[in-house]
This record gives C-alpha cells, structure tokens and sequence, in this order.
C-alpha cells in the first residue's frame, strides 16, 4: 500500500504581444463612371491579402526571433540560428535527435533562390533530382518528409536568406481581434466609398526544439 506518486511536470508560460493593424482606402463615385465597373470587391481583396501578408511577417519574425517564457513570460528565449540536400537532412536530424513526433506535419519556407540551389546541388541523386524538378515545377509540395512553402518575405542578412523550418504545433498565433471589414460611404470625402479592414494580432514560438533556421548564401 505504497504512497500514490507525485510527478510535478515542468512548465512555463510564452508571453504574445499583440499588434494591430488596419488598411483603408477610398473610390471616388467619379471612379466608378469612369471604370464602368464596381472595384469596390477588388479593393476589399486587395486589403485581405495586405492583412494575410501582415499575418506571414508575424510568424516569420515569431518563427525567427526571440520569444518570451518563464512563469512570468519574462524570459527571453532566443532563436537558434545556398539551400543544400546536406542542410535538410541536418535538419532533419536536429529535429529527430530532439524526439520530435515524425507524424507531425513539417513545414519549410524558402525563397525561390532556394529552390533553383536544390536542382543545381551535386549533391543530389537521380530520384532525388527528380522529386526536387516536380518541387520545382509545383506539382508536389513535399520533399524528405518537409512541406516546402516558398515566400519572398523572408530576410536576407549579409547575402544570407533566412530560410525557416518548424512543425505546426511549434508557432502560436494569438488573435485578439479577428478581420473586420467595413465598406461605407464618407460624407467628408465626397460620398467616396471606403474599404476599411482591421485586426489584432500577435505570434509566438511554443516550443524551441520544434523550429530550425537555416542559413542559405543569397547574393
């Protein structure tokens, strides 16, 4: 009749810290004699994209910046710092070698740079050539167990794309405020028709063992 175990798991906490982020614009009624159609649906569009893109440079600088933990969320955590077949298998390894669940979706975002260094590697062989040319060419999106997205927002410091590796339960995107699209007239603008689009928004790494960068010459 022994005592029933205690186990205390260890924990911490991410601090996020939302931004927010708006997008309007104006068509005049002079505009709509003038294009004989409405824009107003473009303009909507246009501004879902801006906020979408607002959304990307939020997960990259949270995928490659510093994050913040401890109990309180006041510790800084930082992140760990030509694209190669050698590179990705290195960090594939990295990420085994941490017992990261290989049935976790692996994503990684590159720049179009990187996917032309794939194809001209010597490293490469003939099947493996092959998977990158149909990369290449978009008919898959997967290679070496890696989903590869590829964005040109990605920075480049001193001639070196930050190219970023992570699983989807690494990234924690925290919505304070979902988009919020208005489209009304203004009185003070002429009876102009406004597209307004808004939101609030933050993103954090959850856990550091499940995200890589990986450093690609980019000249």
């Amino acid at each position: 009749h022994s005592d029933t175990p205690q186990i205390d798991t260890p924990h911490s906490r991410r601090r996020v810290s939302m931004s927010d982020f708006e997008w309007a614009d104006l068509i005049d009624q002079q505009d709509r004699v003038r294009t004989l159609i409405d824009p107003t649906s473009s303009y909507a569009l246009a501004a879902a994209y801006a906020m979408g893109r607002s959304m990307d440079d939020e997960i990259i600088a949270a995928v490659s910046g510093n994050a913040f933990g401890g109990e309180t969320g006041s510790t800084t955590e930082s992140g760990t710092a030509g694209l190669t077949i050698a590179k990705l298998r290195s960090a594939k390894e990295t990420l085994d070698s941490a017992s990261v669940d290989p049935s976790l979706p692996r994503t990684i975002v590159v720049g179009p740079r990187q996917i032309t260094d794939l194809l001209g590697t010597t490293e490469v062989t003939s099947s493996d050539f092959n998977t990158v040319k149909a990369l290449a060419n978009g008919e898959i999106n997967q290679f070496m167990g890696f989903n590869f997205i590829v964005s040109n927002r990605l920075a480049i410091n001193s001639s070196k794309r930050e190219c970023l590796l992570f699983t989807n339960d690494a990234i924690k995107l925290a919505l304070g405020k979902d988009v919020v699209t208005r489209i009304d007239e203004r009185s003070d603008k002429g009876y102009a028709t406004q597209v307004y689009v808004c939101m609030t928004m933050g993103a954090t790494r959850l856990e550091d063992e499940k995200v890589i960068t990986i450093q690609a010459h980019e000249a």
